[in-house]
């Protein structure tokens, strides 16, 4: 099991920007996947940025040039800073790792579905106001 423990929601003003952070509890330096996702109240989970061990990236169209998906392998964390928010960016994030390892698999998807990933952070939640 990996525990993924995250950090840095908060409420700020539209056009603002914050940083969100997820530690992965693991030693595990095999193939991954991670991604943010969010929900908004009254909306379904959605995918925002994912990221794989080798570097490659992607993004939803909604947040394309203002967040930035990356990972510090040193300090094993997964950051999403986001700038230039706006109101419809309101919701609770979500961290989540997807380790093929674990699975008995070879390589991980680097999809934004929700059922290819089996580990989830217990999410932190991002208000921004007008």
């Amino acid at each position: 099991h990996v525990q993924l423990v995250e950090s840095g929601g908060g409420s700020v003003q539209s056009g603002g920007s914050l940083r969100l952070s997820c530690a992965p509890r693991t030693t595990t330096r095999s193939e991954y996947c991670m991604a943010w996702f969010r929900q908004a109240p009254g909306k379904e989970r959605e995918g925002v940025a994912n990221i794989r061990n080798d570097g490659y990236k992607g993004y939803t169209d909604a947040v394309k040039g203002r967040f930035t998906i990356s990972r510090d392998d040193a300090m094993n964390t997964l950051y999403l800073q986001m700038t230039d928010l706006k109101p419809q960016d309101t919701a609770m994030y979500y961290c989540a790792a997807e380790y093929p390892a674990y699975k008995g698999s070879s390589a991980c998807h680097l999809s934004f579905r929700e059922e290819d990933y089996e580990f989830w952070g217990q999410g932190t939640q991002v208000t921004v106001s007008s």
